[in-house]
């Protein structure tokens, strides 16, 4: 009798599969080979605490024997689940530590199974984490919700990752929310379609997570975030399920579903939704365009942002990061820019955009029709490898942390200034030495959305406290300049303290209202984004 292949299994710390991880010999070598390139790291890597040494405390509940098929509550299930992929959760992953792991993992298959689990964890008063790919970078599904719960239960949806539903006339489709993005991509492909929403975590992330935080994909212009692609969203509360209509627009007050995208679990777990696709591409065209200054292609940037050419890449790196991912000469800043249509030819979008270019001094090698080589394919890979990376990054003593915001173009070159050179002085002061370089993700005709990596020596058992206090830093001079404290990456627990700051408080006044409203007990997610109504 055959037996069933065994589940390939996630780190239970870091990024990827844990087939993937690989051996000590060649995390040492890529150390040796990173360290003189940024001046700082150990070569000497460390070792990651395996699974079997890692001690977590006995949970607290034990799921009813109704509900045993779908739940457990074994040391990898809760560590698996008890973090997201912040530089902080990897690092105290990394060395074995687990301060809130959830007491039990619930895999409902359906939205029957969903209800029988939130019963339960109403009457046991334990906290919900609603938990899609575990990718978050903001602490949004660690289960720290304080002392007010008896427990805390990790609810998985990846169970439900089916395409229920296509229609191809107004080119959209019904999708559970549990459907990773090679998932929904492999099934959408069946029918000549694509949801065209490739997030750095497509890979692991779900369709429920990106609409619960509001993600942002690959795609520079346009339909930049997952609310452009949603038509409508159900979920499932303790007060009951709730669904939005399915509609190309409406002015009938604030939608529900629009309530949904962004509320980060709060508000309900999200079951399916549908959501609007289109033809695969079959048309590209891509270059990358050289400028004397991050300034100047700022101001290309925004000249191709208003002209309505809509371009699907038009990423701008500073000089010091694209040297780093690109293999640029660390004088030039540079941009990535590329267009694809599933209708017609590119010839005059590119063109355009590269006399707008060479008006503000630009200049570019022959553009290419496959979008895979140069700079252009380097720094790809590059974005593509940069989870990957990071893991070696802890490994070897090294802090790699990002924060990305947006603003207005008129106020971009003040802000610019502002956050980096914040971000530079605490690194210098917290860890002598680093770098802070920026990158444009998005642009739109009102302004961009800068993405600053930090790249820093970091002392062992030191790394949370050096990684907080530049944390602080930077986004305090972001909320100071009046940027937002988050373009794409969700507020979860990390973000709240600017979060607080950035919102108007009749609005939170608002926000806690609807809370009470489908989560009286404030169970869903507790202390992100709102905190729930005193007991």
């Amino acid at each position: 009798m055959a037996t069933a292949a065994p589940r390939r299994r996630r780190k239970h710390w870091g990024w990827g599969y844990e087939d993937e991880q690989p051996p000590y010999d060649e995390v040492r070598a890529a150390a040796a080979a990173m360290a003189p390139v940024l001046g700082f790291g150990d070569v000497e890597p460390e070792r990651p605490v395996p699974l079997e040494e890692v001690e977590l405390p006995p949970p607290r509940l034990d799921a009813p024997a109704e509900l045993a098929e779908v739940c457990a509550a074994d040391t990898y299930e809760r560590a698996a689940h008890a973090y997201g992929k912040s530089y902080r959760d990897v690092v105290r992953a990394f060395r074995g530590r687990f301060d809130h792991p959830p007491d039990a993992v619930a895999h409902p298959r359906d939205e029957d199974e969903l209800e029988a689990v939130l019963e339960w964890c109403q009457g046991a008063n334990a906290a919900v984490v609603p938990f899609g790919g575990g990718t978050s970078v903001v602490g949004g599904v660690e289960a720290r919700v304080g002392d007010r719960y008896d427990g805390a239960v990790a609810i998985d949806l990846k169970a439900m990752d089916r395409v229920l539903e296509v229609d191809p006339v107004s080119r959209a489709a019904r999708i559970q929310a549990g459907a990773t993005g090679p998932r929904l991509e492999e099934q959408l492909a069946e029918h000549g379609l694509t949801l065209r929403h490739f997030p750095q975590s497509f890979q692991f992330s779900t369709l429920g997570g990106w609409i619960a935080t509001r993600a942002g994909g690959h795609f520079a212009t346009l339909y930049t975030h997952i609310d452009d692609l949603v038509e409508s969203v159900r979920a499932v509360t303790p007060a009951g399920t709730w669904e939005s209509r399915r509609l190309p627009g409406s002015g009938a007050g604030p939608s529900p579903d629009r309530m949904l995208i962004g509320s980060e679990g709060t508000l309900g777990l999200i079951t399916e939704a549908w959501v609007r696709v289109q033809a695969k591409p079959t048309h590209r065209a891509s270059t990358s365009v050289r400028f004397g200054s991050f300034a100047a292609g700022a101001e290309a940037v925004r000249a191709i942002a208003q002209a309505g050419l809509y371009p699907a890449n038009c990423r701008l790196i500073d000089p010091a990061e694209a040297k780093l991912t690109t293999g640029g000469d660390g004088e030039h800043a540079l941009l990535v820019l590329g267009f694809e249509s599933a209708d017609h030819e590119l010839d005059a979008w590119m063109d355009r955009a590269l006399e707008l270019c060479r008006e503000h001094g630009g200049e570019w090698d022959a553009p290419s029709g496959g979008g895979r080589g140069g700079a252009a394919g380097a720094w790809r890979e590059a974005f593509l490898r940069a989870p990957y990376l990071r893991d070696t990054f802890v490994a070897m003593g090294v802090l790699s942390e990002t924060f990305e915001t947006s603003i207005t173009w008129e106020r971009f070159p003040e802000f610019h200034e502002s956050a980096i050179g914040a971000a530079r002085e605490a690194v210098r002061e917290v860890c002598g030495e680093g770098s802070v370089s920026c990158r444009f993700t998005h642009v739109y005709p009102d302004g961009p959305a800068p993405y600053f990596t930090i790249l820093a020596p970091a002392v062992r058992g030191e790394e949370l406290e050096r990684w907080a206090t530049v944390k602080a830093a930077a986004s305090d001079a972001v909320i100071a300049a009046g940027g937002t404290i988050t373009h794409h990456h969700a507020v979860g627990r990390d973000h709240r303290p600017w979060y607080d700051r950035q919102r108007p408080d009749p609005f939170a006044d608002a926000l806690r209202g609807a809370k009470a409203a489908v989560d009286p007990r404030g169970l869903l997610n507790p202390g992100v984004l709102i905190d729930p109504a005193p007991s």
